[in-house]
Formats: structure tokens, C-alpha cells, sequence
């Protein structure tokens, strides 16, 4: 069961890079456009990237360090959608169920980290 919820994570997190990128190939070619188009990709497509290397981790530590770069990348995401939001560059309620989806997301990292941080003190 563990392996099938390793699975649906890393597919929620696959899915989330490419409506990320989906969203910054939607931004205006214009420079705050492509200022945001280059940090979206990036930010959006980290936690797929770093969850694949978190379950490679060495160690217990290795793999809370590289879970807590997933949750840094999320919530730059969220910071980046916001941004485009206030500045008008996409509407909003396009955005707004990936926010919810991102949410999601740092709820069950911030509760893999600290589990995972638990465990490491029983140790």
C-alpha cells in the first residue's frame, strides 16, 4: 500500500511540473514574462526532480534535506502564481486550483519532514 501512495505522490508531483510549465508557456513573451516564465520552470519542476532523489536519499538525513528542498521549491511556486495573479499577467481562477493543489502538496511534505525528523531522534 506504501508503494502504491510513493506512486500517486510522485505522479501529483509530475503533474504539478507540467501545469506549471503549461502556465509559464501561457505567460506574455514580454520581459517580466519571460523573467517569471524561467522562475516558474524551475521552482515548478524542482519538487518532481528532488522527490525522485529523496527516495535515492543515503540517509535519513539526506532524505529530509532533500524533502525539505521539494517543500522550499513548492511554496516558491505558490510565491511566483501569486505574483503573476497580482500583476494581472494570468486571471486568476486559473490559477487558483493549482494553488490548492500546491497547498496540498506542503501539508504532506511538511508531514513526511517531520516524521521523518521524529524518527531520526528515536534513532
Amino acid at each position: 500500500m506504501a508503494k502504491d501512495n510513493k506512486f500517486d505522490l510522485e505522479d501529483r508531483l509530475i503533474d504539478f511540473a507540467a501545469r506549471a510549465v503549461k502556465v509559464a508557456k501561457a505567460l506574455p513573451s514580454d520581459l517580466v514574462g519571460r523573467h517569471f516564465m524561467g522562475q516558474l520552470t524551475r521552482s515548478g519542476s524542482s519538487p518532481a526532480l528532488n522527490y525522485g532523489e529523496a527516495q535515492g536519499a543515503e540517509s535519513r538525513k539526506d532524505f529530509v534535506h532533500k524533502m525539505k528542498i521539494c517543500l522550499k521549491e513548492l511554496r516558491e511556486t505558490v510565491v511566483c502564481w501569486k505574483i503573476i495573479v497580482k500583476s494581472n499577467l494570468l486571471e486568476s481562477d486559473r490559477l487558483e486550483p493549482l494553488i490548492i493543489e500546491a497547498n496540498e502538496l506542503i501539508s504532506i511534505f511538511v508531514t513526511s519532514v517531520n516524521t521523518a525528523i521524529k524518527n531520526m531522534e528515536k534513532e
